[in-house]
């Protein structure tokens, strides 16, 4: 074998993922929220980047002043009453003020600090309420023990249990419990109205009315099975989670829609939301600057910037454009969900999208990451529209619409006999869904709904 060194021509193909094409890529899959606060970023450290401003601007202020419309100050004072006169109010219409619009929504431990607050006892329970009320989680319950309260203090643990009853009866009923059998029997044994029976129930058979055992508390108890049933209903009035009605401190967060689609005219159009994806412009002043290039360095800086700042302007118009793309796809493919509901969402694939949007997959699934779109029948996720599929009768089905028709059977069965998840399969199978029990187990798991024999009522 001979060894040297020559050379030759070679063509290659290869993906060089340059800086611009990262942040190309990087802008599709942000969220909404995500690219806003890039592009804030960017604002900052850009000088040549700005938002677009729908106002005209006036970069003169004798030009606003022109445009405005001149007031006829005679005519406009003519009309004034004299000073000393001031007509009567009326108090029939509604005046509103910045107070109207502020809320205060008090905190579950505001609320107990000032029940305990009003208390007529010593300093030291106070002290003791105190960190009791500090040890009380979101949803009502006491998050630490009794004896570690009085450990900590160095007090009498019967003294911090005298105080912690005082916290269980205030509102809401049921705070300050360290179980949730605890917490059903405050609420229990503050009704008048409660059933005879049903603290006992709690306490001895609370495992048993989860798992909807009737049969087995009725014989225990010597009691009908229907007044067992009774009593079940009225537990499950109860609060398992007394905190719960108050709000936890943290603000509330809203999903703001990345496109929203509208029936017009017996037409489904398709309109992105400026917010979530804003329109940036070039400065005015930095462009002129450049354009007379007085300073060297100053100009090389700018165009510098200049070209920054374009490609950020191409990469959110193309994230613009490919969301717009995605969601006509998904739209066209999913045109029967629009029409009739859950029931005729289609098996749909990032694949077959990516085909008929003649883009990579990769790009489907980024461009649908977290993405929401506003429909006449809801908010949904982009993702939501993308679910596997069953071999049916009449074609293939979405796992979503066959969800949706369990859920309807489950909701229209007969509550003394309801449908084991052998009988949901079988109607099903007569439908021409061809579905075994294990698939129908697991589809009602995921829609949350019990088995028939938690579901029986006597």
């Amino acid at each position: 074998m001979k060894l040297g060194y020559d050379l030759a021509l070679e063509q290659t193909q290869k993906l060089v993922m340059t800086p611009e094409l990262r942040q190309a890529i990087q802008l599709l899959q942000f969220t909404s929220q995500e690219l806003n606060e890039y592009l804030e970023k960017q604002i900052e450290e850009n000088p040549l980047l700005e938002l677009e401003n729908t106002a005209e601007d006036y970069e003169n202020i004798d030009d606003f002043a022109n445009k405005k419309e001149e007031i006829d100050w005679k005519e406009y004072i003519g009309k004034e009453d004299d000073i000393s006169y001031r007509p009567q109010v009326d108090k029939n219409v509604k005046e509103y003020s910045f107070e109207n619009f502020i809320s205060y929504s008090p905190s579950l431990r505001d609320n107990l600090f000032f029940q305990l607050n009003v208390l007529e006892i010593s300093q030291e329970d106070k002290k003791i309420g105190e960190i009791l009320i500090e040890s009380i989680d979101e949803n009502g319950y006491l998050m630490t023990s009794v004896e570690q309260v009085a450990m900590d203090l160095n007090i009498d643990s019967e003294r911090i249990e005298n105080v912690l009853s005082l916290i269980q009866g205030f509102e809401p009923l049921g705070v300050g419990a360290r179980s949730l059998k605890e917490c059903l029997l405050i609420q229990i044994r503050e009704d008048e109205n409660r059933h005879p029976e049903a603290e006992k129930v709690v306490e001895y058979y609370l495992e048993d009315v989860a798992y909807n055992r009737l049969s087995k508390i009725a014989k225990e108890l010597n009691m009908d099975i229907e007044e067992v049933q009774n009593i079940c209903d009225y537990i499950k009035t109860l609060e398992p989670k007394p905190g719960r009605s108050f709000s936890d401190g943290n603000q509330v967060k809203y999903i703001t829609p990345d496109a929203t689609i509208e029936y017009i005219d017996g037409e489904y159009i398709i309109i992105l939301n400026d917010v979530t994806g804003p329109r940036l412009n070039i400065n005015n002043f930095y462009k002129e600057l450049m354009r007379k290039g007085k300073d060297e360095k100053a100009t090389e800086y700018l165009t510098e910037k200049l070209n920054s700042a374009m490609w950020i302007i191409k990469s959110i118009e193309q994230r613009r454009m490919t969301i717009y793309k995605v969601v006509e796809s998904i739209l066209k493919f999913q045109k029967d969900f629009f029409e009739i509901g859950e029931r005729g969402l289609k098996p749909l694939t990032l694949n077959e999208v990516a085909e008929d949007i003649q883009m990579h997959e990769s790009t489907v699934s980024r461009a649908t990451n977290g993405k929401y779109v506003q429909t006449p029948r809801g908010l949904y996720e982009l993702k939501f529209f993308f679910s596997s599929g069953l071999a049916t009768s009449g074609g293939e089905m979405s796992s979503t619409s066959i969800k949706s028709m369990i859920k309807d059977l489950i909701e229209q069965e007969n509550p003394k006999k309801p449908y084991s998840d052998q009988k949901i399969s079988d109607i099903l199978k007569a439908k021409g869904i061809n579905i075994s029990r294990r698939t129908v187990a697991i589809y009602r798991d995921e829609l949350e709904i019990p088995s028939s024999t938690a579901r029986r009522r006597y």
